[in-house]
């Protein structure tokens, strides 16, 4: 049996050696250590060694069968290293390399970014709040009635628990009145959900910026100085800035803001909405948290808000709100 081993050994080995690809290679492993292998079936011989000779050839057997493993996996090495160096054979490496493509910051973050610059010089901080909102937060503490058409099911993504996706960020400043006393001065830049159709100005998610300055006297010549450095900030110091009397449940007086600038044709356009805080906001938070410090004969503030891809498509002159959410390269790239 000794005589048998060593045999075998040599055979294993010279096999092995001589294989040339991976396919005869595991032809090799299949032959001599498979289930019906040679080195099993040699050891199945076992039971014929009489019982003082046993521990001998059992380590003859497997010393036998750690050089066949060893010879097929160093076998194995050489054969991927070689494919390896084929593949790279017809490579040039003086050519120049293909220069990569750096990428870039979306529009809508880069303008982002510009306008939360801007107002952190005028000491405003930045406020967060959940996506998905609760009626009050959303309408019920902005003074909005029951049958505001922004509450029908038609304008608004409601849940079936009773939720609904905000419809503005105005819900971030209700937030933060509950949990922070004032003086209050923060924007809410974040994602705002509405039933509409979409078509080149109008998405069904789009981002908004709003903004809330609260205080003691604070009054509307605040609330104009305050946006009319920021639009002329954004879109030059020449900028025509114009303030329209218009109605939103939350503020009293309530303003539509107009911007004109040579640069954009001249035309008045509509970008913005504002006003003073209404009282009735400020009764609704005093009543939540169960205290006066938004005491209406005490405090006063202003709001404002926008749409950041309206500001886009003015500034980069887009005509379709559409291509800001596509992900075209063609367009992105000019960016």
């Amino acid at each position: 049996m000794e005589q048998q081993v060593e045999a075998l050994r040599g055979e294993a080995l010279a096999e092995i050696a001589a294989a040339k690809d991976r396919a005869t290679l595991e032809a090799a492993r299949i032959r001599y250590l498979g289930k019906s292998g040679a080195v099993t079936a040699i050891s199945e011989g076992m039971r014929n060694v009489p019982k003082e000779d046993r521990p001998r050839f059992g380590k003859l057997l497997n010393d036998l069968r750690q050089a066949v493993t060893q010879a097929l996996d160093d076998s194995e090495r050489l054969l991927l290293e070689a494919a390896d160096s084929a593949a790279v054979s017809s490579l040039d490496l003086s050519l120049p390399g293909t220069w990569p493509s750096p990428g870039t910051l979306h529009p809508l973050t880069q303008l982002m970014d510009r306008v939360v610059r801007c107002f952190r010089r005028m000491g405003f901080a930045i406020a967060d709040g959940p996506d998905i909102e609760t009626e009050w937060h959303c309408f019920d503490a902005l003074n909005t009635p029951a049958d505001h058409p922004a509450r029908n099911e038609q304008d608004t993504f409601y849940l079936p628990d009773g939720r609904l996706l905000r419809s503005h960020t105005s819900s971030v400043q209700i937030r933060v009145m509950e949990n922070c006393p004032p003086p209050i001065r923060i924007i809410a830049p974040g994602a705002a959900y509405r039933r509409d159709e979409v078509d080149a100005t109008h998405l069904a998610q789009f981002t908004q910026m709003e903004g809330l300055y609260v205080a003691e006297k604070v009054s509307l010549a605040d609330l104009k100085g305050t946006l009319e450095f920021f639009f002329r900030e954004l879109f030059g110091s020449g900028t025509n800035i114009q303030f329209r009397p218009h109605f939103f449940p939350f503020t009293e007086p309530s303003y539509e803001i107009d911007i004109r600038t040579e640069a954009l044709g001249n035309e008045w356009m509509e970008l913005a909405g504002c006003g003073m805080v209404d009282p009735a906001v400020f009764e609704a938070i005093c009543e939540r948290r169960g205290d006066r410090v938004f005491d209406p004969e005490k405090v006063s503030g202003f709001a404002f808000g926008f749409g950041l891809e309206r500001l886009a498509m003015n500034l980069s002159r887009i005509p379709d709100i559409r291509m800001l959410v596509e992900n075209d390269l063609r367009f992105l790239n000019q960016f």
